[in-house]
């Protein structure tokens, strides 16, 4: 692509977004990309219209595998030849080998069945669902902080007042508590409580890992009380936070775990709930209490069994970029006190908070033009997360680090004052 191409590519794609979807963020994307769009990904690395290449250090926990994966494109190319879309009247392979996959990969022998979606909300909406009519109850208790999607039943389960406040009423019956133990006995008295839901670590809330004891707290006393545990693993799972999933690494043996961003390889959009059979009973019982027309499209089907194998391949390899992003960002931190207020994640999973929210979009906007992309967090907008994929080299980690060592190192005064951070 020319840059004269590129240009006009750019210009054309903005103009569009600006016209058709929303001029605010055709205005963010056009900061973001010094006024370059997305043209091609390929690894660890998103080529722009204008020649440029940036590291891949966001796209808010999708690119777990990088862009363009060569085993998930080539299984779904081998699927586009052979049954892109599902007649939804027939069984098909492609749906029966996910599911079976899912079922022999997330927790063997307990989380047996398995329902498919395009996304985390509605995994969300399906697991919420089962839970409800399996016990008959309508409660659901969640956590002070979390983040589990913007389609109205999800969003109940939301923390943040911004995506709420505007909608309300939402679905009934979600009492959200403090990520604290002591918080935990009385969460349960009055209404009977059909689920509580969390994040073991609350990406959207600031990359928080919550407290081990706090949640087996919690699923503890959701078993005392004939409740299920249902775990949203959406960003933590498919080893981004290292294990499997956060939730059997922890011991907390949910009733469900909840899929969805990478288990679609970076190439196609695909969610699961993988549940026990108690919690799918409704379901076993009636197929067509939850349905949607993609569930389990073949496509995605085959990019989610190749994304699985593929993440298990690389396994090691994550634990040595975990390794590399925490030692790394420990010394940022203690290079740039007072701009960096703490270094939070494991894994693949990293957040850094900022001492205003200025700074961090500051940042966030000086990354990109210099060739990094991180996601910022909705609900606090004072720190960014860096997600490094999977296929990420080591001198892709020091560059990473280094870019933003450099960046915060540029920061102006004036970003840095408690002021400048405040809500407008």
């Amino acid at each position: 692509m020319t840059a004269n191409t590129g240009d006009r590519t750019a210009r054309e794609a903005l103009t569009a977004i600006r016209r058709h979807v929303s001029p605010q963020l055709a205005l963010v994307y056009g900061m973001n990309g010094s006024g370059a769009v997305e043209a091609r990904g390929e690894g660890a690395r998103i080529h722009l219209s204008d020649g440029r290449a940036a590291l891949d250090f966001g796209s808010y926990a999708v690119t777990l595998l990088g862009q363009r994966h060569p085993a998930v494109v080539a299984a779904v190319r081998d699927e586009l030849d052979a049954m892109p879309v599902s007649s939804r009247v027939l069984g098909n392979r492609a749906t029966a080998a996910l599911a079976g996959a899912l079922a022999d990969w997330a927790d063997p022998g307990r989380l047996t069945k398995v329902w498919l979606g395009l996304n985390g909300a509605d995994a969300v909406e399906a697991a919420l669902k089962l839970a409800r009519r399996a016990t008959g109850r309508r409660r659901v208790i969640a956590v002070e902080g979390a983040y589990h999607g913007k389609s109205l039943g999800a969003l109940a389960a939301t923390w943040n007042a911004r995506y709420r406040e505007s909608l309300e009423p939402l679905l009934g019956g979600v009492t959200h508590i403090p990520a604290d133990v002591c918080a935990v006995p009385g969460a349960f008295g009055g209404e009977e409580v059909a689920a509580v839901l969390f994040e073991p670590v609350q990406g959207e809330g600031g990359v928080l890992p919550l407290d081990p004891a706090f949640l087996k707290a919690l699923a503890d006393a959701a078993r005392a009380h004939g409740a299920f545990v249902i775990a949203d693993e959406v960003q933590t799972g498919l080893r981004r936070c290292g294990p499997r999933l956060s939730s059997t690494g922890l011991g907390l043996e949910p009733d469900a775990v909840l899929l969805g961003k990478a288990l679609g390889g970076g190439v196609q959009p695909v969610s699961a709930v993988v549940a026990t059979p108690e919690l799918y009973a409704p379901l076993a019982a009636d197929p067509f209490v939850h349905t949607t027309t993609f569930s389990g499209h073949p496509l995605g089907a085959a990019a989610g069994v190749a994304a699985l194998r593929v993440v298990e391949e690389l396994a090691p390899r994550g634990a040595r970029l975990a390794e590399v992003f925490g030692s790394g960002l420990a010394r940022l931190a203690e290079r740039h006190a007072g701009l960096v207020t703490a270094v939070r994640g494991q894994g693949l999973l990293w957040g850094v908070e900022f001492a205003t929210r200025a700074a961090a979009g500051e940042v966030l906007m000086e990354l990109g033009r210099r060739g990094l992309v991180v996601s910022p967090c909705l609900g606090r907008p004072e720190v960014l997360r860096l997600l490094p994929p999977l296929v990420a080299t080591d001198e892709d980690a020091e560059e990473a680090l280094a870019l933003l060592d450099a960046v915060c190192s540029a920061v102006p005064d004036e970003f840095r004052t408690p002021a400048a951070g405040a809500r407008p």
